[in-house]
């Protein structure tokens, strides 16, 4: 064993710890902007928006079932798997997603001072030039690259998956089918939910526009872009 073995951790780590910061940063100036927030967050942005309740709370709650819903699709597949007389590592996976519980807590605490600091964009700033249409969609934009760029910087560090990312590779290993279709069959589900909620509950709906739209296709470039430029020297940090 080298001596670099310690360095790479310190290194992943940060790496790490700042892809979530920025993803969190992200998402929070995807809902000041005002003009429709991620899909995956949407529903719990509209049920804190319905129900008055502190948006990152609400995040803290959904990230908590989704985490649930992980252990029991892990529990599932490691089922399958002995029936047919394969290896299944659960006891990693269960504790991979025990952990998503603190990283949620430390997650959306961030999102919560993040939120605190910025201002909505299409209410707190009517009337001024950065409440203008313009301004927002460079909001929304930026927000998107951010949301992109954290998300693949925490992801590549293989270390703990974002609730978000967890739930849709756990649904993929359950189903049998790519990670992409996956996500893409979560984002509109979750825009469905999110909109069945809002109409029932409070008559029109909130979190979903053309910001919405533009995160589906957007994130993903972002994060393709970015592994593209990186990918190579993040491998070089992979602990041996």
């Amino acid at each position: 064993m080298n001596n670099k073995s310690p360095n790479k951790k310190i290194i992943r780590g940060i790496i790490y710890i700042t892809g979530l910061l920025t993803l969190a940063l992200g998402i929070i100036l995807n809902t000041k902007a005002g003009l429709g927030v991620s899909p995956i967050i949407s529903v719990s942005y509209s049920i804190s928006q319905i129900m008055k309740i502190n948006f990152g709370n609400m995040t803290f709650i959904l990230y908590g079932i989704f985490v649930v819903i992980e252990f029991i699709l892990h529990m599932i597949i490691n089922h399958r798997k002995k029936s047919k007389g394969q290896n299944y590592n659960l006891k990693k996976m269960l504790l991979m997603d025990a952990l998503q519980f603190p990283l949620s807590f430390f997650f959306t605490r961030f999102m919560n001072l993040f939120s605190a600091y910025i201002p909505n964009f299409e209410e707190d700033m009517l009337g001024t030039v950065w409440g203008t249409m313009p301004v927002r969609v460079l909001v929304l934009l930026v927000a998107i690259v951010l949301t992109g760029v954290g998300a693949a910087m925490s992801l590549d560090m293989r270390i703990i998956p974002n609730p978000g990312d967890g739930i849709v590779q756990a649904i993929s290993d359950f189903v049998g089918k790519d990670v992409g279709l996956v996500k893409n069959c979560f984002d509109v589900f979750n825009i469905c939910l999110t909109t069945v909620m809002c109409l029932v509950f409070i008559g029109h709906i909130v979190g979903i526009g053309i910001g919405t739209v533009i995160a589906v296709i957007g994130v993903g470039r972002v994060i393709a872009a970015f592994n593209f430029v990186f990918m190579k020297k993040f491998v070089k940090l992979e602990i041996e």
